[in-house]
């Protein structure tokens, strides 16, 4: 369907989850998709992170911010201008009402709305509510990155189940680029000073990822190692956010007597993510919530043992491939976590089925229907508008 133009919006593609999934759905399509017109609407510097695409892909350059009256008419006005049959919504928030086009929206999880009964400002939640409520119905289709997240929206929204379409999420193509060369290994040394043994935990640093529960399980296992006498210098790494929004993990950290064996690193590029994944004894990832959770399966695709939670989409997505626990039992932590490090027949299968498991899921096979979506929203919508008036 050349003539058929889909328009996607792109000004969050810095944020740390949806950027990865706008840039690798804008990157898939370009390599799929060489005759619809795709007009990327955000600031022109956000093209940068995705790399070259194709003479059928334009940026349509914004200036005013997303959230403001500004930003909303000028992104509406856009569409308007550009004759969009289909607007991809990459992510849930407030769509301006009397959009020009039909859109469709992906949810990565509705942990905003689970919560919103236990928070103070109850006016606030509601209005919050009511507008996703809107949002949500009001979209031609509804991608949500896994059957958790559809059956949460089905719930809390009355949507139904016709209308929300799984699409599961991928790991980024750079986590595929083998094993740690001995370069890498030695940048690790000389830049992190990292020569020890360690356990990884990579992602947001928030509530509900469990991140104070996981070092407790952290102390805990050093105690009962060091009764063993093994892993004396086991470290545990914590790459993510910074600590200034957390001052409890340092208090944990101090209280649980691992100051000098627990490291925050902060952010650090995928490049460099990738190698910490390789040399990682386990992957640690306790959340309470995911609406996908695509750490366990990056840490998978280099073959490293995975620990993660029971609960939410992380049994779905990791299947067979990893040991699960309860994630609000710390003992139930720190004895996987023992196992898994002193087991070598059990890490053994963990990392063959993790090969198998992140291979599952791929981002050709996501964006192949999520394009099938596009077509069938922007023929319905065409079929409409040709319609002739029924007669008086």
């Amino acid at each position: 369907m050349p003539s058929v133009k889909i328009a996607i919006d792109i000004r969050r593609m810095s944020e740390f989850g949806v950027g990865t999934y706008i840039r690798n759905v804008v990157r898939t399509l370009g390599r799929l998709d060489r005759e619809t017109k795709y007009l990327l609407i955000g600031p022109p510097a956000k093209l940068e992170e995705i790399g070259p695409l194709p003479p059928n892909f334009d940026c349509i350059p914004l200036v005013s911010a997303e959230r403001s009256v500004q930003g909303y008419r000028e992104f509406r006005a856009a569409l308007q201008r550009l004759h969009c049959d289909v607007l991809h919504v990459p992510n849930l928030f407030s769509v301006p009402r009397m959009l020009p086009c039909p859109y469709v929206m992906t949810v990565h999880d509705m942990l905003e709305h689970m919560t919103r009964d236990g928070q103070k400002n109850g006016f606030l939640n509601s209005l919050r509510f009511q507008l996703t409520r809107r949002v949500l119905r009001g979209a031609a289709r509804i991608f949500a990155v896994s059957k958790f997240t559809k059956a949460e929206i089905e719930k809390l929204f009355a949507i139904p189940s016709c209308q929300i379409e799984v699409v599961y999420n991928a790991i980024d193509e750079r986590f595929l680029h083998g094993h740690a060369t001995q370069a890498d290994r030695d940048l690790i040394e000389r830049r992190y000073q990292v020569t020890y043994p360690f356990l990884l935990y990579a992602g947001r640093i928030s509530a509900h990822k469990n991140v104070v529960r996981m070092i407790e399980a952290f102390s805990a296992l050093k105690n009962g190692l060091g009764k063993e006498e093994l892993f004396h210098d086991l470290k545990l790494i914590i790459i993510g956010d910074d600590l200034s929004g957390n001052p409890d993990l340092r208090r944990t950290v101090v209280r649980s007597g691992v100051q000098n064996d627990v490291r925050f690193l902060g952010f650090v590029p995928i490049e460099v993510l990738r190698i910490f994944y390789d040399l990682a004894k386990i992957f640690v990832f306790p959340s309470l919530h995911e609406g996908f959770g695509l750490p366990p399966l990056e840490a998978m695709a280099h073959g490293t043992p995975v620990v993660t939670s029971n609960v939410s989409s992380l049994p779905e997505v990791v299947g067979k491939a990893a040991v699960l626990v309860n994630p609000e039992n710390v003992f139930e932590i720190q004895r996987a976590l023992h196992r898994v490090l002193t087991d070598q027949p059990l890490r053994e299968r963990l990392k063959q089925r993790g090969y198998e498991q992140a291979a599952k899921f791929s981002w050709e096979k996501s964006v192949r229907r999520t394009l099938d979506i596009y077509r069938q929203v922007a023929s319905r919508e065409a079929s409409f508008a040709g319609r002739e008036p029924a007669a008086d």
